[in-house]
C-alpha cells in the first residue's frame, strides 16, 4: 500500500519508525532514532519529497496512511481534470482545420488537406461504404447515437467487419447502460470491445488507418460532417480514442450478455475527483436514490464507515 501511495521501498522503514513521532521536533526525533540530526534530515528527504513528512521550524509532522490517501485522491482528482481539459482543448483545436486564418501564404502550399465537409446522403449507407473499402480496426466515439431503428444496422455492419478479423471498439458514456442495454448488449454480442465514461464530447468515428469521420464542428449532428483522410489527421484521431479508451472502464458483464456492469469502480473514480451524487445520477441516467444506495452498499463491499475510508480502501485494492 505504502509504494501505490508514491512511497519508495528505502524510505519505507524510516517512515514507519517515525510515524509515532509526528509533531516532535527534529532533535528530539534524531535522539529517539540515535543518529544526528543532519542524517535525520537526509532519511527524512525522499519523505518530504513524496508529501509523508513536513518539517516546519523544525517540527517533524508525519502524516498518516489514511492522511496520505487523501492527499493522493486530491491530487489525482486535479491531474485528471487536468487530463480531460487538454483533451477538449485537443478536441476544440480539430475545429480549426479548416480556418482561412490558418492557411499559409500562397508560395508555402505543397498539398491541400485531403478531406471534406458534405452533408445529405444516408449516414448508415455512408459508413458502411467507408467501411467496407477500407481496412484495420475501427473506433467510436458513441455519445448518443445508440437508439434504435438504425442500430441494427449499424450492429450488422460492424459485425460483419469484426468477422472478416477487424477488431472494433466503441466508448459509451455511462448512462447508455441504462438507456439502451439492448443497444450495447447488440454490439458486443457481434464482437465489438464496449468501454464506458462519464461523458464524452463529440462523435467520432476512425476507420483504421485511413479515414476519421466526426461533426463539423465537433459535436452531436449527423451533418455537415468532416470525412478527413489525411494520415497525422487520422492518427490524431486515434490518439484521442486510445487516450479516452485507458481511462475508460470495460463492461465484462456485456460477454455475458447483461448490460447492468459492476459500477463500483466508477463511483469510486467519480467521488474521489469531488463529484456530487446528483451529478453521478445524471451521469448514469439513474435517480439519486439509486445512486445513494449504490454508495451505500460499495461502502459496506468495501468495509468502510465513510467514504473517506472507502477511498482508502478502493486505493488499496488498485481501483484508483
Amino acid at each position: 500500500m505504502l509504494s501505490s501511495l508514491g512511497l519508495p521501498a528505502e524510505a519505507q522503514a524510516i517512515y514507519e519508525r517515525v510515524g509515532g513521532m509526528s509533531g516532535s521536533p527534529l532533535t528530539v526525533v534524531a535522539d529517539l532514532l540515535g543518529v544526528a540530526r543532519a542524517e535525520v534530515v537526509a532519511q527524512l528527504e525522499p519523505l518530504v519529497a513524496c508529501g509523508a513528512v513536513t518539517l516546519t521550524d523544525d517540527v517533524v509532522v508525519v502524516r498518516s496512511p489514511a492522511e496520505l490517501v487523501q492527499v493522493r485522491l486530491v491530487e489525482w482528482a486535479r491531474e485528471a481534470r487536468e487530463a480531460h481539459r487538454q483533451l477538449e482543448g485537443v478536441a476544440d483545436a480539430m475545429g480549426a482545420l479548416n480556418a482561412s486564418m490558418s492557411r499559409p501564404e500562397a508560395l508555402d502550399v505543397v498539398g491541400a488537406l485531403d478531406g471534406e465537409v458534405s452533408r445529405g446522403g444516408h449516414p448508415v449507407s455512408l459508413l458502411k461504404d467507408l467501411i467496407q473499402r477500407s481496412t484495420g480496426e475501427l473506433r467510436w466515439f458513441r455519445p448518443d447515437q445508440f437508439r434504435r431503428p438504425r442500430e441494427d444496422a449499424m450492429a450488422d455492419i460492424v459485425g460483419a467487419a469484426v468477422a472478416e478479423g477487424r477488431p472494433s471498439r466503441a466508448i459509451y458514456p455511462a448512462r447508455a447502460l441504462h438507456e439502451a442495454p439492448d443497444t450495447l448488449r447488440r454490439r458486443a454480442e457481434v464482437g465489438e470491445q464496449v468501454r464506458v465514461v462519464a461523458d464524452l464530447p463529440t462523435r467520432l468515428i476512425v476507420i483504421g488507418t485511413t479515414h476519421a469521420v466526426l461533426p463539423e464542428p465537433l459535436g452531436f449532428v449527423d451533418e455537415p460532417r468532416l470525412l478527413v483522410r489525411q494520415l497525422s489527421v487520422v492518427q490524431a484521431c486515434a490518439l484521442l480514442f486510445d487516450t479516452w479508451w485507458e481511462r475508460a472502464l470495460p463492461v465484462p458483464e456485456l460477454d455475458r450478455g447483461v448490460a447492468r456492469p459492476d459500477l463500483r469502480r466508477f463511483v469510486v473514480q467519480q467521488l474521489a475527483a469531488g463529484v456530487q451524487d446528483e451529478q453521478i445520477a445524471r451521469t448514469l441516467g439513474v435517480s439519486l436514490r439509486t445512486v445513494r444506495r449504490r454508495i451505500a452498499d460499495l461502502m459496506i463491499d468495501l468495509g468502510a464507515d465513510s467514504r473517506f475510508q472507502a477511498g482508502v480502501e478502493a486505493a488499496r485494492r488498485g481501483w484508483l
